[in-house]
């Protein structure tokens, strides 16, 4: 479809302020869902690895993680579409669209009698996070306007990984007390429900408040102005733009060593002898440093920038990783957490904002939904590599080799992302 306009039917586009304190209630009531769209994917974090080993008795690292390959692949494809249909039939739609996509999640989880429901809930679960939180992002950049992009990302960012870290850890307690099946999920039926009512009773659309943006803005580059289609969007985003081909690799490999942690992590930590409170601990701790970090990283991206940020957030998640991969208890492993938590803090906020600070108003939707592509792209990447390799060669080379990577991909966003586009537009 065309990029270079937005629909014209939004009323009070003339009006719309831009603004984090101008638009707080609403921008807080959509950290409040967003909250609950990291919920949904909370409810698996410590339960699904044993489920997959314990309950439908996978041997293999490849096949049990299929729910990850299921989950990246459909919430990839779904946080391109988001952009490209917020665009089209407004931000309110995609959202509320979305929460009704993941009602059947819970129930798949619940009475799935073999583990193919559990990766075609998964497909349900993708698709749902890519429209819900994909739109949430969308709607904050819409609201906050430029000046103050990194902390609006941080705030919505933290939010959603809060919501991950208390629900692993609860699904954890759940699990050691009540068992695998239900309880665990019944949580996450109860934010599906919660997160549908807001969207569709609270949420206002936010599309007009683009357009505003948009009559202001100056292109920070020349090949990033108003008139481009979706498929120019998306080379531009994936490998034309230096710094937007950047954010989009380093996406994806953070996502990648985050679905090798979601996958392998449980199963090394109960291998090696902890209890499944502790397991629960350690799959809390990682989000919640994440999602508690970024309240503060991306802010001070605002004020330092974007590029040094990602940079070093990428080293401290390749040491993180090392650390996993080389120990063997509770101790050095609640250390590695932490690191792999605030290395991601420094990066998520941080890659969302460079990607507003490059692209413009119009086709911003679409730039934010082909990174997300590639970046979520990075779970079905990594539950093939962090499989095969486990597989092969056990889980700690598994992490070793996804380290090794990591730390790559630092020194590429290091040696090709511009250092000054926080400053403009």
């Amino acid at each position: 479809m065309p990029g270079s306009t937005l629909p014209r039917h939004y009323p009070g586009s003339a009006g719309a302020v831009l603004g984090l304190r101008q638009n707080l209630a609403q921008f807080m009531l959509l950290v409040t869902v967003n909250a609950l769209v990291g919920g949904t994917i909370g409810q698996e974090r410590t339960v699904l690895p044993l489920l997959a080993s314990q309950t439908f008795h996978l041997d293999l690292y490849t096949s049990a993680l299929t729910y990850i390959l299921a989950f990246g692949l459909s919430k990839a494809a779904m946080n391109y579409f988001a952009g490209t249909l917020s665009d089209r039939y407004g931000r309110k739609p995609v959202l509320v669209t979305g929460w009704l996509v993941a009602i059947p999640v819970p129930l798949m989880l619940i009475f799935g009698p073999s583990w193919g429901w559990i990766v075609a809930a998964n497909v349900f679960l993708g698709v749902s996070q890519g429209l819900t939180w994909s739109t949430a992002v969308i709607m904050k950049m819409d609201l906050t306007g430029p000046k103050r992009r990194g902390l609006a990302m941080g705030l919505n960012e933290a939010a959603g990984y809060l919501g991950v870290a208390v629900t692993a850890l609860a699904t954890g307690y759940i699990a050691s007390a009540y068992g695998l099946r239900p309880g665990p999920f019944l949580l996450g039926a109860a934010y599906i429900a919660l997160g549908l009512g807001l969207s569709v009773l609270t949420v206002r659309e936010t599309h007009h408040h683009a357009r505003t943006e948009a009559s202001q803005h100056v292109s920070t580059h020349r090949s990033a102005h108003a008139g481009l289609t979706t498929g120019q969007v998306f080379t531009l985003t994936s490998f034309k733009d230096r710094s937007l081909s950047a954010a989009s690799q380093a996406g994806l490999v953070n996502n990648l060593n985050d679905g090798l942690a979601w996958g392998l992590f449980p199963v090394l930590f109960v291998s090696s002898g902890l209890s499944l409170n502790q397991v629960g601990i350690l799959a809390a701790v990682y989000p919640a440093v994440w999602g508690a970090g970024q309240l503060f990283t991306g802010a001070a991206s605002d004020r330092w920038g974007r590029k040094w940020f990602i940079v070093a957030g990428m080293i401290v998640q390749a040491a993180g990783l090392a650390i996993v991969a080389s120990s063997h208890s509770f101790g050095p492993w609640l250390i590695a957490a932490v690191l792999l938590g605030l290395g991601t803090a420094m990066v998520y906020p941080a890659l969302l904002a460079a990607i507003g600070d490059v692209s413009h108003p119009t086709w911003r939707a679409r730039s934010v939904g082909v990174y997300r592509l590639w970046r979520d792209g990075g779970f079905a990447i990594g539950a093939l590599l962090s499989g095969l390799l486990a597989d092969l060669y056990g889980i700690p080379t598994a992490i070793a080799t996804v380290a090794a990577l990591t730390a790559a991909s630092g020194l590429v966003v290091a040696v090709r992302m511009r250092g000054n586009d926080h400053m403009t537009g």
